[in-house]
């Protein structure tokens, strides 16, 4: 079954050739790393056949434990990391050492989104929030491939211009809008990515990602829970009933439902 992030981010990848097939069409373990490990993200799934070809060789599988820092602020890209499960956050780090989360990534996607322009480092900390396993790419290869190929280079333009949306409306979010409806909103996000009604988070890690604290979360947390949206357990949220979340959150999350909506009508 098709997860809600699946079908909005089907517009990534409309209209970039699949080899006759569409981006839906195509099962997990359909494709695998020359070690044998499935893939199962939608942006390697999307590549067309020789593309994709180009790029195997060079997929090197790994765990993604909680915690795992894939890159840090500032430093050169090697990577580019592509999930098959779990979720990555992309956080912003500032000199005393605060952070806030304005980015997430599951299978849908990719990090190091900016070595595929050319730009050779990142001002966002990749970590790894929710533990699952995927693939990484060296950035010269992901550069090599996408030389060689207009409908991979529009894969990853798509992919670069939705993430940058989200970038933008999350920011927008933190600022403007109350932790309840953040807190829903972010719920949201990662349950879309990660296709799981339990989500294995803390207060104190939602506490950092929503730039607040403790106490602050578990009241948010408690208001949901009265409502009967989620379920807060000791290290884990689970998502009882999504609707009444979708309800308790603010506009942010909507409007990046139709950022997707968009440019999947090519609007």
């Amino acid at each position: 079954m098709e997860s809600p992030t699946g079908v909005c981010f089907r517009s990534v990848w409309r209209g970039c050739a699949m080899n006759s097939k569409n981006l839906q069409d195509v099962q997990p373990g359909e494709r695998t790393s020359a070690s044998g490990k499935a893939v199962r993200n939608r942006i390697l799934l999307s590549m067309a056949d020789t593309d994709y070809r180009g790029a195997r060789p060079h997929l090197e599988f790994l765990e993604l434990p909680h915690h795992l820092s894939l890159h840090e602020p500032h430093q050169k890209l090697e990577f580019a990391y592509f999930p098959n499960s779990g979720m990555i956050s992309l956080v912003v780090v500032t000199e005393n050492a605060k952070a806030v989360e304005v980015g997430m990534v599951g299978r849908e996607g990719m990090t190091g989104t900016p070595a595929a322009v050319d730009l050779p480092t990142s001002p966002l900390q990749e970590i790894v929030q929710i533990a699952g396993n995927g693939f990484r790419l060296p950035v010269d290869i992901l550069r090599n491939v996408l030389g060689s190929s207009l409908a991979f280079k529009n894969i990853l333009s798509r992919h670069a211009v939705v993430q940058g949306m989200h970038v933008a409306q999350t920011a927008a979010c933190n600022r403007l809008h109350s932790l309840e409806q953040r807190l829903a909103r972010w719920l949201l996000m990662a349950q879309d990515r990660v296709d799981a009604g339990l989500l294995p988070i803390t207060h104190d890690f939602l506490a950092t990602m929503l730039r607040t604290d403790r106490p602050s979360v578990g009241l948010a947390a408690a208001s949901l829970q009265k409502k009967q949206s989620i379920e807060y357990r000791w290290g884990s949220v689970k998502v009882v009933d999504r609707k009444k979340l979708e309800e308790a959150a603010c506009e942010c999350y909507a409007a990046i439902q139709q950022f997707n909506s968009n440019l999947l009508l090519g609007d």
